[in-house]
């Protein structure tokens, strides 16, 4: 495939952010900069294992371990399936914002699907054995109008059979499937992932819960306001975290030593109906306080058990907008439910991260694994049944 879809995006990373330059965050691979200031709050020798992983640089990390993927074929007629590695997200985001204009932010995204269309193995199939990892969520590539955000990307001629790998999903589109979002823990082996396992099952937790984020004082009857002003009252049972500004930003342990600290972990949604929280949250051993069903539920099922009640709590927003204490509700919970929920949560977190080596995990199956194995899978069910449009 033509570098300007990849390896060149990389290469003007400096261009890819209005703001400031993209380029630590999309070193090493995708996991960015090593991460510092974690001595103390970690086991020492996991400290190598954790990064401050940019939440959109999933395209980089997908792309790097697919090159290195253990069912890999130079020979595209046996081939199961086609990865396009197209950076979708990248080729976007500098477009989002100020003065570009819609054909800005659509004109990567054409020139990726004229290209696939010119290539034989599209042809054959229509796109239906294709698939692409697309960095950011789903709506930042639904345009409908042209003054609207984001591209068009989705919705173009071509884009419609395409298998879409993203960090959140349209719960009512077959070829969306949601993946975690990355995280800072990219564990070099399996004893990397069983130690962090027994570290975080054993840990002191010495508050209930715990609320990492910033008001949004623009909105009227602000719900993460209403989460931070309900921990704030329940002095020393609650630990919150204002990010307001860049205070959370990429280069902080305030978030990660925040969730190991707690019991649970209050996620209301995020710019969007999903948060990178949600995955720093569980990966810590803390569990998850849901508000939206669509915050996981409806997201992430080839990651999460099937029973959100087995590893998460839910409490409706209008519940807690109408007076309902949080507190109470966690409370009501023994130390028994907690411990068994707690576990569920742990037992996931293989498949919650993305492994350090190209090649994967020894033994271990990490988010990366699922989620190939999961678009194989699928692209295999639907040549067998045949159950194709054109």
């Amino acid at each position: 495939m033509p570098v300007v879809f990849n390896q060149e995006l990389l290469d003007n990373c400096v261009e890819l952010d209005p703001w400031h330059s993209r380029c630590r965050a999309l070193s090493n691979d995708g996991f960015g900069s090593k991460a510092t200031g974690l001595s103390g709050v970690i086991p020492e020798d996991l400290v190598p294992a954790w990064y401050w992983t940019d939440q959109f640089a999933m395209e980089i990390i997908y792309h790097n371990r697919i090159l290195n993927y253990k069912c890999r074929t130079m020979e595209p007629d046996s081939a199961t399936a086609f990865y396009i590695p197209f950076y979708a997200g990248l080729a976007v985001g500098k477009y989002l914002w100020f003065k570009y204009r819609w054909k800005d932010r659509d004109r990567y995204c054409e020139m990726i699907l004229k290209w696939l269309q010119e290539q034989p193995h599209w042809n054959s199939s229509g796109g239906w054995d294709h698939f692409i990892t697309m960095g950011r969520i789903t709506w930042d590539f639904r345009r409908t109008k042209d003054e609207d955000w984001g591209s068009k990307c989705i919705y173009l001629p071509g884009m419609r059979n395409i298998t879409r790998l993203l960090i959140e999903r349209n719960p009512w589109d077959y070829f969306d499937v949601a993946v975690p979002y990355p995280t800072g823990f990219h564990p070099r082996s399996d004893s990397d992932v069983l130690e962090w396992q027994d570290f975080v099952r054993n840990h002191n937790r010495k508050t209930l819960f715990c609320f990492a984020g910033a008001p949004r004082d623009t909105i009227k009857n602000d719900f993460r306001s209403l989460l931070l002003r309900q921990c704030m009252n329940v002095s020393g049972l609650c630990r919150a975290v204002d990010c307001a500004g860049t205070r959370c930003s990429n280069g902080t342990s305030l978030v990660l030593e925040a969730f190991l600290d707690s019991e649970f972990c209050l996620q209301p949604r995020g710019d969007s109906f999903t948060r990178r929280s949600i995955f720093d949250c569980m990966v810590a051993g803390s569990i998850p306080v849901f508000f939206w069903h669509r915050t996981a539920y409806l997201q992430y099922q080839w990651f999460l058990p099937s029973d959100p009640k087995s590893y998460s709590v839910f409490i409706h927003r209008n519940e807690v907008k109408n007076g309902t204490s949080i507190k109470s509700v966690l409370e009501s919970y023994s130390k028994e439910e907690v411990k068994k929920i707690r576990e569920k949560v742990i037992e996931h977190i293989p498949k919650l991260v993305y492994a350090k080596p190209k090649e994967g995990l020894e033994s271990i199956k990490d988010a990366f694994d699922v989620a190939i194995e999961g678009a194989l899978k699928r692209i295999k069910e639907q040549k067998q049944f045949g159950h194709k449009w054109k």
